[in-house]
């Protein structure tokens, strides 16, 4: 672990809330949070819907949400004596925090119902909902963090992984950052998060089904087999180092999608090698340069790590990162439109090899 300590605090509502700090000295538990906070509301609801075989969650609380406030008000910034935030410490290098609007929780209200009808069954969204903060700097960004940090922070998700996995009832723990309020983020402050899902989400469900299918049919790993294909084919590969491949896939839904993959298979973030932790960050910085550098301006983009659940199907996940836009031109957006959100079919607007072609050139 490249963090030297680590430190967990109560704020002033009963969630935790932890530092991770890369300088031994640095002891940021002994600043209280000043604030009068109501108690933390009660979990979501996960609702059945028998149509599709899912379960969506309903959770009423995250309609008033904090919503892109001033830089001066900013919850993810340090404390200030005239600003009591989130992070009660005037300074941090990394911290992570129970979401004060989570999609999950173990908070379950009394009253909780358990049926709609007879084919909608209801219960508790039971899990965890953290945000990540990457750096106190508000105007920063992930692509602007050195790889020192970067290993810093894929520690702390290795840390948080393996806690949040161990929680009863989670299935899959998945950290994401999402940047640009064409993405729809709701605080510009440099950040992720994580969540404990209850139930297998259902691209997960897909792809473990399909990695099954190929296993019955060739005793092989499907995601292995198809970076293997990747790196041997080069067409659609950004960058590599020795232990990471950096490509767009083949059938891409989105305009501009690079996946970043270990070249030794790993369930989750908390089974990379330090090595492989090291090597990570500066290939991924560097895709990241290139997105930015794409249309001359930030890039809105989802970051999203692909982990192995955590029960039946574990040995069939193969860790990676998804980075992907909707900004297909400097002036044009990918409107997830009729095909796309109502049929879950995607049309991307732009070739694969075209869209690996213009990240090399960038």
């Amino acid at each position: 672990m490249t963090f030297a300590s680590r430190q967990a605090i109560r704020l002033s509502d009963g969630r935790e809330l932890i530092y991770f700090n890369e300088d031994s000295s640095s002891n940021r538990a002994g600043f209280p949070d000043t604030r009068h906070l109501p108690p933390p509301p009660h979990t979501s609801q996960l609702r059945y819907d028998p149509l599709v075989d899912e379960w969506v969650a309903v959770a009423a609380h995250r309609q008033t949400r904090t919503f892109l406030p001033p830089s001066d008000a900013c919850p993810l910034c340090p404390s200030t004596s005239s600003f009591a935030s989130e992070i009660p410490a005037p300074s941090y290098d990394v911290v992570v925090f129970e979401n004060q609007f989570p999609s999950f929780s173990d908070r379950i209200a009394p009253d909780e119902i358990t049926s709609l009808t007879e084919l909608v069954p209801v219960r508790p969204g039971i899990g965890r909902a953290e945000v990540v903060c990457f750096t106190s700097d508000h105007n920063s960004s992930f692509g602007a963090l050195t790889p020192a940090r970067v290993r810093t922070v894929i520690d702390v998700l290795a840390d948080r992984t393996t806690a949040m996995s161990r929680l009863t009832g989670v299935a899959q723990v998945f950290p994401f950052e999402n940047r640009g309020v064409e993405i729809g983020v709701t605080l510009h402050h440099p950040h992720g998060q994580i969540y404990a899902y209850p139930t297998v989400p259902p691209r997960t469900r897909s792809m473990l089904t399909a990695a099954a299918r190929y296993r019955t049919r060739t005793g092989r790993d499907l995601y292995a087999d198809v970076l293997a294909a990747e790196r041997t084919a080069k067409t659609r590969v950004i960058g590599e180092n020795e232990h990471w491949t950096a490509y767009v896939p083949a059938a891409a839904r989105w305009p501009f999608e690079v996946q970043l993959a270990p070249h030794r298979k790993v369930a989750d973030i908390p089974e990379l090698s330090d090595e492989e932790r090291d090597a990570f960050g500066p290939l991924y910085l560097d895709v990241l340069g290139r997105f930015d550098r794409l249309f001359g301006k930030p890039m809105p983009y989802i970051s999203a790590w692909h982990q192995a659940v955590v029960g039946e199907g574990r040995d069939l996940g193969y860790l990676h990162l998804q980075l992907f836009s909707i900004r297909r031109a400097a002036d044009k957006l990918k409107y997830l439109a009729g095909s796309e959100s109502a049929m879950g079919s995607f049309v991307n607007d732009i070739v694969p090899e075209k869209a690996a072609e213009m990240l090399r050139d960038a």
